[in-house]
């Protein structure tokens, strides 16, 4: 099977990758968004978790990870529930992790086990510590394959970069003591300025954390009242959205509606409305340079004053009004 995605280009991928791809929790992640529920006020923030999966998968392919690390890639994401990260503030967990604390548990009541099992793969050997898997998943600041494909997406299809930057970038990359590091201190001021346009910039847009604080209220809302149970998040964004539109529930009706295109805000740090925090995201990445491994942050002043002031909106966070 050939599979084509619109960064990485065109890949025959094995058999096994091809029947993961088509199982029902894969094919769930095309209902689910990547930016939670940035979509219900933009319409083109509509990165799917599928689209984001299958990009991680190829780019692990075209850094030579192995068939099992590609594995690994494709299904990291398998767990997220509805509306994505939205759940964590649901339920208040500010790790920003409820989908990997369910990981094992939706794996073992799905066909993955056993799709997996006919290719001669133990799911557990594979699944169960991504830690072993240096190319999909670094601890922050460093690249990793999941790190780098949703920047890199979402930014491009949002229009921040273009595909020959984003070609400049990928070419850049070696692999050295099994992760990702870049050749060039160009490219990797270019990519921390892209991740803090994802980070900063989109994930932190007034608009973004409006969706995001209106949404955890409806569906706060919605499991205090029994419209939903926490298993309904397994279902696709639409679905849940469905679900409490057809309730009876004139609160919860109400708070649906507030979420459309035409929302107005701004940021104001003294009449706000919202004042919300996001989990700490920051980058700077390795260089390899005459074989040694050096961070962006040590050769680059600019990475290093992007790095504070990063450090400090997080701290800050952002505070926005309501028009």
């Amino acid at each position: 099977m050939f599979i084509s995605d619109y960064i990485y280009g065109q890949f025959e991928i094995e058999d096994v990758l091809e029947e993961l791809i088509s199982s029902k929790p894969m094919q769930r992640l095309k209902g689910i968004h990547q930016g939670g529920a940035s979509y219900l006020v933009n319409s083109q923030w509509n990165v799917t978790r599928y689209e984001h999966s299958v990009g991680v998968m190829l780019l692990i392919k075209q850094l030579g990870g192995s068939l099992e690390e590609q594995i690994a890639g494709l299904l990291h994401d398998v767990s997220h529930t509805a509306f994505s990260h939205v759940i964590d503030f649901v339920l208040d967990n500010d790790a920003e992790d409820y989908h990997e604390e369910i990981f094992m548990d939706v794996l073992r009541n799905s066909e993955i086990p056993m799709i997996l099992k006919k290719y001669n793969y133990n799911y557990e050997h594979i699944l169960l510590n991504s830690s072993k898997w240096t190319l999909l998943e670094q601890p922050a600041p460093d690249l990793c394959a999941d790190r780098v494909d949703y920047t890199l997406r979402d930014m491009y299809k949002y229009g921040q970069v273009s595909l020959e930057d984003i070609q400049k970038f990928l070419n850049d990359i070696i692999i050295f003591q099994g992760k990702m590091c870049l050749r060039s201190i160009e490219r990797a001021e270019w990519f921390v300025k892209t991740y803090y346009q994802e980070v900063l910039d989109f994930f932190m847009d007034p608009l973004n954390i409006y969706a995001y604080h209106k949404l955890a209220q409806t569906l706060k809302l919605s499991l205090e009242k029994k419209v939903l149970t926490l298993a309904d998040f397994l279902k696709e964004d639409n679905e849940l959205i469905e679900q409490m539109r057809s309730s009876n529930d004139i609160q919860v009706q109400s708070l649906l509606k507030q979420l459309h295109p035409c929302v107005k805000v701004r940021v104001d740090h003294t009449e706000f409305d919202i004042h919300q925090k996001n989990k700490v995201r920051l980058i700077d990445p390795l260089l390899y340079i005459e074989n040694k491994l050096l961070k962006a942050s040590d050769l680059l002043e600019e990475v290093k004053k992007m790095n504070a002031d990063a450090k400090e909106k997080f701290k800050q966070g952002m505070f926005v009004k309501i028009l």
